[in-house]
């Protein structure tokens, strides 16, 4: 066993190499240590014939990875040191696309929180497996930022406007959901997660498909006509409109989501999903590099981080306040 500055333990196991992402009082997070960590041993494992598959898992019981330490990345920008917050960002999207083109099954068992960074450790994956304890989101526009790690690959190639639905507001996909959805391939109840976790440590990677539970139509798409008929409308103010002639409890509730997080966020969200469409996933992560030195220096970044993780006041200040105000030519210039 290899310990990674306590926050990343590597272990093998026959043919498995297993990740366990060890910072359970930050629900996981990803900080330096861990990126890096992951990041040498993929490139190791890639070319061990030894390596026949790897196994992430998260410690403490409560999430899988709740994210990037989005608060390290304020203390960064406020510090002074926007290039220094750009490289450790860089670098953790350098692992995803890593993870994206790694030859061998990359197994995540994700059984609480996976949000942000945690999404990023697992999507690109080749299998994603979920119990009902299981919440993924992208909830970056809450914090001023975008849906990164390369989720704009994934989201943007969702069926019909879900993903439009799901990175602009960040919704939350419980158990099964997530795997209507696509964040994740694989339905596992939780009480057979240790037989599933045994089996695996022993090579038999079949048990995945064999203990997995079907996931029939449900809760996502039972809303998939008012999902596309509103998010899938072109663009941000035209969402809302669309929101607002929808008159249900639904739409209502989509709406409020819209008006409280940040609203230049929104608009860039919506273009970077447009643009992903016709980029590949390395393409979609180069975009996110690009974003994050235009972005990070924006005040919402780091006001929505005070709101939510610091102060946890839930009161942003954003800039512009409201949908109305954002000038497109600004949203432009982000891209540029």
């Amino acid at each position: 066993m290899e310990l990674l500055a306590e926050s990343l333990i590597v272990e093998r196991q026959g043919g498995i190499a297993r990740l366990r992402l060890n910072r359970p009082r930050a629900l996981n997070a990803l900080d330096p240590a861990m990126i890096h960590g992951i990041a040498r041993h993929l490139a190791e494992w890639r070319e061990d014939p030894g390596v026949t598959a790897v196994l992430v898992e998260g410690e403490g019981g409560r999430a899988f990875c709740a994210g990037g330490d989005v608060r390290h990345a304020r203390e960064m920008l406020l510090g002074g040191d926007g290039a220094g917050l750009v490289r450790f960002l860089a670098d953790e999207y350098a692992m995803n696309g890593d993870i994206g083109e790694f030859p061998k099954p990359w197994i995540s068992l994700i059984d609480g929180v996976c949000m942000g960074g945690g999404v990023g450790v697992s999507v690109h994956g080749s299998h994603r497996v979920v119990t009902e304890a299981a919440v993924l989101a992208m909830p970056e526009t809450t914090i001023g930022l975008f849906p990164d790690i390369g989720a704009s690959y994934v989201l943007s190639r969702m069926p019909g406007a879900l993903g439009f639905w799901l990175g602009l507001t960040g919704a939350r996909m419980r158990g099964a959901e997530a795997v209507e959805c696509g964040f994740a391939t694989h339905f596992v109840p939780r009480d057979d997660l240790p037989a599933l976790r045994e089996a695996l440590l022993g090579g038999d990677l079949a048990a995945i498909d064999r203990m997995a539970r079907p996931v029939p139509p449900g809760t996502v798409a039972a809303r998939r006509a008012e999902v596309d008929r509103c998010f899938g409308a072109g663009s941000v103010p035209a969402i809302v409109a669309a929101l607002e002639a929808e008159g249900t409890e639904w739409a209502a509730e989509q709406l409020a989501v819209l008006r409280r997080v940040s609203p230049t966020s929104l608009f860039v969200t919506h273009e970077m999903l447009r643009r992903a469409r016709h980029l590949d996933l390395r393409g979609c992560l180069a975009m996110d590099v690009a974003l994050v030195r235009t972005i990070t220096p924006y005040p919402d970044f780091a006001e929505g981080v005070r709101a939510l993780l610091v102060d946890k006041d839930n009161t942003p200040r954003w800039t512009p306040a409201r949908i109305e105000d954002v000038e497109p030519a600004r949203v432009e210039a982000f891209f540029a």
